[in-house]
């Protein structure tokens, strides 16, 4: 599996209300240059240091050699943990959108190789977890992917935004547009989209303007109900300071799965002046979440990026074998709880190596 490298936008100053801008659908050229910002100026002696190291081997154990797309969080420190073989941003976004598909009886992809969507089925309609880069990808692969699934786009009742960038709000626009679902983000990414963005790109959608009358500012501990479905929110910061990641529950037949979503992953903020916050916030939320995710045993952990969950080789193991006429002994995405427990610790052990390297100051 090629893990993504993780590429943002430049930085920006100010942000624009939603709209449709048919020149932000142009890709941009390969190369970024906040590429060179991910890892905040850690220096080879930084990453030898013992702490890091330490930590790093705790990550690699957690590890073992099927969680190898979150160890790769430790690139950060020691670039020799990087894929060398990972795809860029902009080339994953050119691949065609794989076939959408259904991981349970209640949720489904309609993502790409690069960034996901889900859609969560409730007996009063649907929920939109991300909304992808732009109009076009809204259009073409959510919507698209959803009638090929046999799901009515217009029965969209909310989207949730897992973090305020714009590969996950970027078509917002479109679907407010079309369907006026309600638009549910952290209370400090509503801030953030509103006033200065972090990262911002040419292909990009405009933030979502928040509508006090229906869209929530979601803060910890809040409850999502739609019919018979209920969605935790967990903040869990860090990625953005208004991170949401999502509890609940997937249904296959009459199993029940309890289910993690996580919100934001990569340590994108290493030159943000808050960064050694931010970086404390992360390893405190992945600490608490994998008590909280121990206690209500969660055996499916999903992510909105390909790159860490690989949602689309599993659907392609899926489609494959229901193609064949073929059972699966399991459903991929069902982890299990022991290796929910080891990748959260592989995301706070890599975040604590992080923290170690940037206090050093070398």
């Amino acid at each position: 599996m090629k893990l993504f490298r993780f590429l943002e936008g430049a930085p920006t100053t100010a942000a624009a209300p939603e709209g449709m801008n048919p020149g932000r659908r142009r890709m941009l050229a390969m190369g970024c240059a906040c590429c060179a910002m991910v890892a905040g100026g850690i220096s080879p002696a930084a990453a030898q240091l013992p702490g890091v190291q330490s930590h790093l081997a705790a990550a690699k154990k957690a590890a073992g050699t099927d969680l190898l797309a979150y160890l790769r969080l430790g690139e950060v420190v020691d670039p020799a943990m990087a894929d060398p073989n990972a795809m860029p941003r902009d080339q994953l976004m050119r691949l065609p959108a794989p076939p959408p598909g259904q991981a349970f009886d209640n949720l489904y992809f309609v993502g790409n190789k690069w960034v996901s969507a889900w859609v969560i089925a409730t007996s009063q309609g649907l929920i939109l977890v991300d909304a992808m880069d732009n109009d076009d990808e809204a259009e073409h692969i959510i919507d698209a992917g959803m009638r090929k699934l046999g799901l009515d786009p217009a029965q969209i009742k909310m989207v949730i935004v897992t973090h305020g960038h714009g590969d996950h709000y970027g078509g917002v626009g479109y679907l407010r547009r079309r369907y006026a679902p309600a638009v549910h983000m952290g209370a400090p990414d509503w801030d953030m989209t509103a006033t200065k963005l972090e990262f911002d790109r040419p292909d990009w959608g405009r933030p979502p303007v928040r509508n006090p009358a229906t869209d929530l500012a979601l803060k910890d501990g809040d409850r999502l109900r739609l019919g018979d479905t209920a969605i935790d929110i967990v903040m869990t910061p860090g990625h953005t300071m208004g991170t949401v990641s999502l509890l609940f529950s997937a249904k296959q037949g009459q199993q029940v799965h309890r289910t993690l979503l996580w919100g934001g992953t990569s340590f994108n903020f290493g030159r943000q002046p808050n960064r050694m916050e931010r970086l404390q916030a992360y390893i405190d939320a992945t600490a608490r979440v994998r008590t909280l995710a121990r206690a209500q045993n969660v055996d499916v952990f999903i992510s909105n990026h390909n790159g860490f969950d690989q949602a689309v080789e599993k659907l392609a193991l899926m489609q494959q074998a229901q193609q064949q006429g073929k059972r699966l002994k399991a459903n991929p995405f069902v982890i299990g709880a022991d290796t929910t427990q080891r990748a959260l610790t592989v995301m706070n052990e890599c975040a604590q190596a992080t923290q170690v390297a940037w206090q050093s100051g070398k």
